[in-house]
């Protein structure tokens, strides 16, 4: 049994996307990057990716940034667990989310996607909902902002001085999730970052 896991950080390419809320998947990941110590390579599945372990003997995991838009990524992620043989069971998607409030991160298996273009997309190219989600809360648009309009904006100043904090807390939130599973992990990050 193939013991691997697939951590997918959602988001768009391009550096004129990199600081948007939407992209805070590619920033939990490039967390995760830095703890495992590695550096991200293109792979032929369309996204890029880094292989490591999380902490030493720790399990086995394969982070992937797609480099398709946010609403295409099924493919890659489809193409990648092909590859790797991984189950969707042990796919971890970390994402924005505007359903939540900013500075919260909450974990969920299946379920619905509220909205969420790629997290649909992902659904549907692996035939399943039941895949782990990293619900990274980055807020509702104020006043009558188009959700997009929002989403595709950077953080405002006073939350790009929590951010660190925040990307640090998903981060631990996937490790948790590998490592204790998911009912002990929500236990623990199922809160407010302070």
């Amino acid at each position: 049994m193939n013991d691997t896991w697939l951590i997918v950080g959602l988001g768009n390419p391009g550096s004129e996307y990199s600081k948007n809320r939407h992209n805070v998947g590619h920033m939990v990941l490039d967390e995760l990057a830095r703890r495992i110590g590695g550096s991200f390579k293109v792979h032929k599945a369309r996204a890029h990716v880094l292989e490591g372990r999380l902490g030493i003997g720790g399990p086995r995991v394969v982070l992937a940034k797609p480099m398709s838009y946010m609403n295409v990524s099924g493919g890659p992620v489809a193409a990648l667990t092909k590859f790797y043989d991984i189950e969707p069971s042990r796919v971890v998607a970390v994402h924005d989310e505007i359903d939540i409030p900013f500075n919260t991160v909450k974990l969920k298996i299946g379920g619905g996607e509220g909205g969420h273009n790629g997290l649909r997309d992902i659904s549907k190219a692996l035939a399943t909902k039941d895949y782990v989600r990293v619900r990274v809360g980055v807020g509702r648009p104020p006043g009558r902002m188009d959700t997009a309009d929002f989403v595709l904006r950077d953080f405002a100043s006073a939350e790009k001085k929590e951010l660190p904090f925040l990307l640090d807390e998903a981060a631990d939130a996937v490790e948790a999730v590998i490592k204790e599973g998911l009912a002990a992990a929500q236990q623990k990050h199922h809160t407010v970052v302070q």
